[in-house]
């Protein structure tokens, strides 16, 4: 399974496929996880096994371009939508590299080694071509020097990266809830041999964020919150978020938003 999803990710990232060709191999790759996992997990249920364990994953994020704080934003709303909890250590406004720290199941920690690079390749090259082509659009307008035409793409840029992610975040919530919905009806279907591993999947995915959310306050009892992002571009949130809806992601649930905090540099 894990070498089709790589397979899928590799044709996702081909420069010679289509925007809309890429979104559905990366949309096609994550449901393939999600549907894996849950019958993972519910076959583990129904021979008595303990529940997977929930673990930590350690994700660098570049800071290149001062664009750091925006990419965390972005990669900790899906993994918040992977009912895992992050924090992030390192995030300061320079170029360097920080830590994004994602507790999770071991099972939703693999999909996201897996999938977050390959979104991350996604996210970066479409912010880069509609930034290029809102500074080209302005530069027309011969109303902008040097400087201001830096600052502007700066902000559409970090506006169009923090939505990108949470419009791929929210697909995955979508699926997830979509799962749960199929859940609950066939509980109710009545006499259907298929019933019990469907009412699974309710259990599973509560059962999970649950202890995901117990094992974070464990490992990091104090954190100090993360400052509201002040770059804001109408604009760039508009283009970034209209590029992540249309990946036609069937991916996982409907947790609510997990916090994304920071550590000390000590940590």
């Amino acid at each position: 399974m894990i070498e089709r999803v790589r397979g899928l990710l590799r044709m996702a990232e081909d420069p010679a496929v289509t925007d809309a060709e890429s979104q559905a191999f990366t949309a096609k790759a994550a449901e393939l996880m999600t549907r894996h996992a849950i019958a993972e997990a519910e076959a583990r249920a129904e021979r008595g096994e303990a529940a997977e364990s929930v673990t930590r994953l350690d994700f660098p994020v570049s800071g290149v371009g001062g664009h750091g704080k925006a990419r965390v934003k972005a990669l900790a709303a899906i993994a918040s939508a992977y009912g895992c909890q992050s924090a992030v250590r390192g995030n300061t406004s320079a170029n360097t590299e920080r830590t994004l720290i994602i507790v999770g199941t071991v099972t939703a920690l693999d999909s996201l080694r897996v999938l977050l690079p390959s979104i991350t390749m996604q996210m970066e090259a479409s912010a880069r071509y509609s930034a290029r082509e809102h500074v080209a659009n302005l530069r027309a307008l011969r109303n902008y020097d040097r400087s201001a035409l830096a600052t502007e793409r700066s902000r559409f840029y970090r506006s169009f990266v923090r939505a990108y992610g949470y419009a791929v975040a929210e697909r995955i919530r979508e699926f997830r809830a979509r799962l749960r919905e199929d859940s609950g009806q066939a509980a109710g279907g009545g006499g259907s041999e298929s019933a019990p591993a469907r009412r699974g999947t309710d259990l599973v995915l509560r059962d999970d964020v649950d202890r995901v959310q117990d094992e974070f306050q464990r490992r990091f009892p104090q954190l100090r919150p993360t400052r509201p992002e002040r770059t804001h571009h109408r604009a760039g949130y508009r283009a970034g978020y209209l590029r992540g809806r249309r990946a036609e992601l069937g991916m996982e649930t409907a947790v609510g938003q997990g916090r994304t905090a920071s550590l000390p540099d000590g940590d």
